[in-house]
């Protein structure tokens, strides 16, 4: 048996996905008023620099991965126009099915696709955008995630990262502070859910560095890697170019 980690706790690698499939399967119906919450509204100035830094052009084909309640594709479906396409995907159907009925409710219709970003059921050389939002740490195999992304990516290319990462020194223990003691309680108070944000927390520390995953992608094909901090090093845009 191999193991991994799934927060703190050690799990056989085979069992993680279906550990992560049950948070979000609690979390789902609060989502994004949570996210609200927990980040002060901050995720929705993350989201936008994303956007800005992918430089979608109308008529671009565009793959969203953990697309989870479809911010990003939202977004994006209205920088392609009509002659482009963005899909939206998530391994979560729960979250998928949210993030369906909301697109929907805007007025927008999007392909919507229920895959593992470590076996993407596209062509090779198709998108010209892959974004990720606050998935890359939940999954298990991130190398073989990030190859893939690389293969339905055209040359030339971007991937976009975006991800709770290494947070600056100063901020250390408020952060630990808030991660350790408030999210599980607001988790708790608003979504019935103390466990799948203590979990987030957790998860968050087990992602590797900016640093590392800048390495990782360079060492996953990506040619030209960089990275953006956000509020401190609270998050981090990792942008990879396929050459």
């Amino acid at each position: 048996m191999t193991s991994t980690h799934f927060g703190y706790q050690s799990v056989d690698e085979a069992d993680k996905a279906r550990h992560v499939r049950g948070v979000f399967d609690s979390v789902a119906p609060k989502y994004d008023v949570m996210n609200d919450l927990m980040s002060g509204g901050l995720h929705r100035a993350w989201k936008a620099f994303t956007v800005l830094v992918a430089d979608v052009q109308e008529g671009d084909a565009v793959l969203d991965i953990a697309g989870g309640t479809g911010d990003l594709a939202m977004a994006f479906a209205k920088k392609v126009g009509k002659s482009g396409q963005v899909v939206h995907t998530d391994i979560n159907e729960a979250m998928l099915r949210t993030g369906r009925e909301r697109l929907l409710d805007a007025g927008v219709s999007l392909p919507t696709v229920v895959c593992d970003a470590e076996q993407l059921p596209f062509p090779d050389n198709h998108f010209a955008v892959v974004s990720v939002a606050f998935g890359l740490r939940n999954m298990t195999h991130k190398e073989a995630a990030l190859a893939e992304m690389r293969r339905v990516l055209r040359p030339g290319g971007k991937l976009l990262v975006l991800e709770f990462s290494k947070v600056a020194p100063p901020l250390q223990k408020v952060y630990d502070w808030y991660s350790f003691k408030v999210l599980p309680r607001l988790g708790q108070w608003v979504a019935g859910d103390d466990a799948s944000y203590r979990y987030l927390a957790e998860s968050i520390r087990m992602h590797p560095d900016q640093q590392t995953l800048k390495t990782m992608m360079h060492k996953g094909g990506f040619g030209h890697v960089d990275y953006h901090n956000l509020t401190g090093g609270l998050v981090a845009l990792h942008v990879g170019m396929k050459c």
